[in-house]
């Protein structure tokens, strides 16, 4: 990233090193945006918003294929983690901009809104519990001119989700040339083995315009930061030889067939005008792990309501089965003589072992945009139509439906949610000497669909009324009562006005005014400033309101969850719409920015330091798991709802404050007889709850206000000679709160889990101006997450909390080769 230089960081590496006298190098280009600006495009420093713009050659310098850990390395106010055993949120793993849920950035694509993702984060480790937000992952690094970062509230100029801030994702447009690499790595402990292939060409569309094709194709292994559980030996000890090992796996999930399509075009039309399309198709195939179900002591699956572990059909009599004795049980041995009476069932006989179930799941993301751009009687204009689509088909494999006894299937489709979103835009802007005036209409569809999953993932087989689990036990399918279609829509207009007072002074002030058919009207404003003091030194300011609206999937969402209590013991919860469960119907978040900077400029650097404060009221987040009052549970068996052990829903229950300091720099120089680049950004995040609701619990808070590190900072050191290039970047993750399991239980959790410092590095030689070799590693250190006290380690079959910024896995280190033409 070159927002920033920084030559107080350059004299103490000169210092410290034997060389020749430093010269630093000019500035040849300087970064351009039109983020933040409805304008003629600007300088970074001049913009009055904090806007980081990172190059395709910056991204070139992270080490990552992806896009989320890729962003993680480069800018410190956004984090992201490995999601183990978290249901839908280990296939797409959600992230956080300034401490925000993930669905407080609003995603851009060519300046285009980005439909979200039709994944919701049931368990996204404390802050994105319930946040369903766009996939950026499937966005490849290979097909990216630059990404820009706002970071800043900016509702009013783009609509709703902009809280925390906006990234446009800038498709490359090149008409010639292209690449083609091939990436293997692995992590040091042997496992989760990556092969990318990943390719970009520019052709010509005539004379007149181009024609940009991207692509990205990976499998990778999934990993395992696992201990055998002390009670799954215990069997194995005892005899029994049909216990996994381990029973439990915790790691990232095994990922094929990941391939994503990125297509971007462009025709120039003529007399100032222009014809564009861009969109996508990518998909994937996910495979991860689950909690384990013990055989002697899972509740309505090996035993029935009275803890007698037969299943009796057509009035059999299976008394005299009822209770194995304790070696039988824990030998896995035969069942006496049960496997001869027909109506007598037990699930032992299914799985003597116990059994794991696997969560898998199909992704698949589309998304086109078209439309024409130019200027015409001295206005410039900007029509377009976008549709976007996320759906997720998901299942579970090694598991059963307790009610079915032995008539159950062992794999289940389980249902899919699919996201759909269409949105008309209309921008004009004019120039009227030194004041942009611009203005536009936006229009937009927006559906959430559930598909029911196969019937035997949630029918009530005939050992329900014993008290045998109903549905795939661990993630029961969406019932047909509960599918359906959920849509709404909205639209707005608004007015943005920029004016260069004088040749110091900048003033900016937007309004925007937006209807939805679901809760009703929103109208939001920002004011913004930036006065130059010198040619070195300038201040900027804003302030802004904003909001985000709730969406449809967590509206009328239906879902089932497995986790732990506070006790440790493993139960279902199910996620419903608030009004079935009594709650009231959700209402948008509302926020209210402040923000304050400083730029220094010179000629061989510069240095940004942006404070903030960011107010947002009525957050939506999923409520702690609740236990089921009668009439909620004859509501669910009057909607032939499974009935789990507890429940839970979205509500508007709390307010927070997010106060922060961005200090972003780097500088360049000619070291070792090459250029040399250094790089550093630094960014403080503190959440606040400042209004705790009824619904939600000192656990919830403690996660909000500390879940992610209030420090967060990179520096790194990019080198470059004729041939050879390399980088070294270390990444600092101040202390957090630790938690696992999404549990409080005794050990579960830690407050002020050890800072850490993790070091990534890369060397590049150039064979000849086409072909180049790369070798580098992640973590390269190997620096381990904070691990779980003994007990609890042993307890559940983990190492490591789960929760850790920079993932559990360790080191991990690859090779690449790339061909340019």
């Amino acid at each position: 990233m070159k927002t920033i230089k920084l030559t107080a960081l350059a004299s103490a590496i000169i210092a410290a090193t034997s060389v020749a006298p430093v010269t630093f190098a000019a500035e040849s280009i300087e970064e351009v945006t039109v983020l933040g600006s409805r304008g003629a495009p600007r300088t970074v420093s001049d913009s009055p918003v904090p806007v980081d713009v990172i190059s395709a050659a910056d991204m070139s310098k992270t080490g990552s294929n992806d896009m989320l850990e890729l962003l993680k390395g480069t800018v410190p106010a956004f984090n992201v983690h490995d999601n183990p055993i978290s249901d839908a949120a280990s296939m797409i793993r959600p992230a956080n901009l300034r401490g925000l849920s993930a669905d407080s950035t609003l995603i851009l694509v060519n300046g285009k809104r980005r439909h979200r993702s039709s994944v919701i984060a049931f368990q996204g480790a404390g802050i994105n519990d319930g946040a369903q937000g766009p996939d950026i992952s499937v966005i490849p690094g290979v097909a990216l001119k630059q990404v820009e970062i706002l970071r800043d509230g900016a509702a009013a100029q783009y609509g709703s989700d902009a809280i925390a801030g906006v990234m446009n994702f800038v498709l490359k447009d090149d008409a010639e040339g292209g690449s083609f690499s091939v990436k293997q790595g692995e992590f040091y402990e042997g496992d989760g083995a990556a092969t990318i292939y990943d390719g970009n060409i520019g052709l010509p569309l005539t004379d007149a315009g181009f024609f940009n094709v991207s692509f990205q194709y990976k499998n990778q292994d999934d990993t395992s930061r696992s201990v055998q559980r002390t009670d799954a030996q215990n069997l194995i000890d005892a005899g029994n030889t049909d216990v996994p090992t381990p029973a439990m796996v915790w790691g990232m999930p095994k990922v094929d067939d990941d391939i994503t399509i990125f297509v971007n075009t462009g025709l120039d039309l003529g007399n100032g005008a222009e014809a564009y399309a861009f969109g996508n198709y990518s998909e994937r195939d996910i495979d991860g792990g689950f909690y384990y179900r013990n055989p002697n002591n899972r509740g309505g699956v090996f035993t029935d309501s009275d803890g007698r572990l037969i299943g009796s059909f057509a009035g059999e009599d299976c008394s005299a089965y009822e209770t194995p004795t304790a070696d039988i049980l824990n030998s896995g041995a035969d069942l006496g003589d049960i496997g001869d009476v027909a109506n007598c069932w037990a699930a032992n006989e299914m799985y003597p072992g116990g059994y794991t179930p696997r969560f898998t799941g199909n992704i698949a993301d589309t998304s086109l945009t078209a439309g024409t751009r130019g200027m015409k009687n001295d206005i410039n204009y900007d029509v377009s139509f976008s549709v976007g689509r996320s759906e997720s088909d998901f299942g579970l494999n090694n598991t059963l439906n307790p009610s079915l006894g032995p008539d159950s299937p062992q794999n289940f489709k389980t249902g899919s949610y699919i996201q759909l979103e269409k949105g008309l835009n209309i921008d004009l802007q004019k120039q009227l000497g030194n004041t942009s005036v611009a203005g536009g209409y936006e229009w937009r569809e927006e559906s959430f669909e559930i598909v029911a999953g196969e019937q035997a993932s949630w029918e009530q087989g005939p050992l329900a009324t014993q008290g045998f689990n109903v549905g795939s036990h661990g993630f029961p399918g969406f019932t047909a009562s509960s599918a359906g279609t959920f849509d709404r829509r909205n639209y707005a207009v608004y007015v943005d006005v920029e004016s260069q007072i004088n040749m110091d002074l900048l003033l900016g002030g937007a309004v925007r005014y937006e209807n939805f058919s679901s809760f009703g009207s929103t109208t939001n404003y920002k004011l913004t400033a930036h006065y130059s003091i010198s040619d070195a030194v300038a201040l900027r300011a804003s302030h802004s309101t904003g909001f985000r609206a709730p969406t449809m999937g967590q509206a009328n969402v239906v879902n089932t969850q497995t986790t732990f209590n506070e006790t440790a013991d493993l139960i279902q919860v199910q996620t419903l719409p608030a009004p079935f469960l009594g709650g009231e119907e959700l209402q948008p978040e509302e926020s209210t920015n402040w923000a304050v900077g400083l730029v220094l400029t010179m000629d061989f650097a510069e240095i940004t330091i942006d404070a903030y404060q960011i107010e947002v009221d009525d957050r939506v987040a999923l409520t702690p798991p609740q236990d089921i009052t009668t009439a909620q549970e004859a509501a669910l068996n009057g909607a032939g709802i499974p009935v789990p052990d507890m429940v839970n829903f979205f509500a508007n229950d709390f307010d927070t404050e997010t106060t922060g300091l961005d200090i972003v720099a780097t500088t360049d120089a000619a070291l070792f007889n090459g250029s040399t680049t250094f790089s550093a950004a630094y960014n403080y995040n503190k959440t606040e709850v400042v209004n705790l609701g009824e619904l939600t619990s000192e656990f919830k808070k403690d996660r909000l206000e500390e879940g992610l590190p209030n420090h967060r900072a990179t520096f790194t050191m990019a080198q470059n000679w004729d041939k050879v290039s390399a980088f070294v970047r270390a990444n600092y993750y101040g202390e957090f709160y630790a938690v696992h399991a999404d549990s409080s239980g005794d050990g579960f959790d830690k407050f002020d889990a050890d800072s850490a410092i993790t070091v990534d590095a890369e060397a590049s030689y150039m064979i000849n101006s086409s072909f180049t070799v790369t070798a580098g590693a992640q973590n390269i250190f190997d620096q381990e997450a904070e691990k779980l006290p003994a007990d609890v380690s042993t307890g559940v079959g983990g190492i490591y909390y789960e929760t850790s910024p920079f993932g559990i896995n360790g080191g991990f280190y690859y090779v690449k080769g790339t061909y340019n033409f």
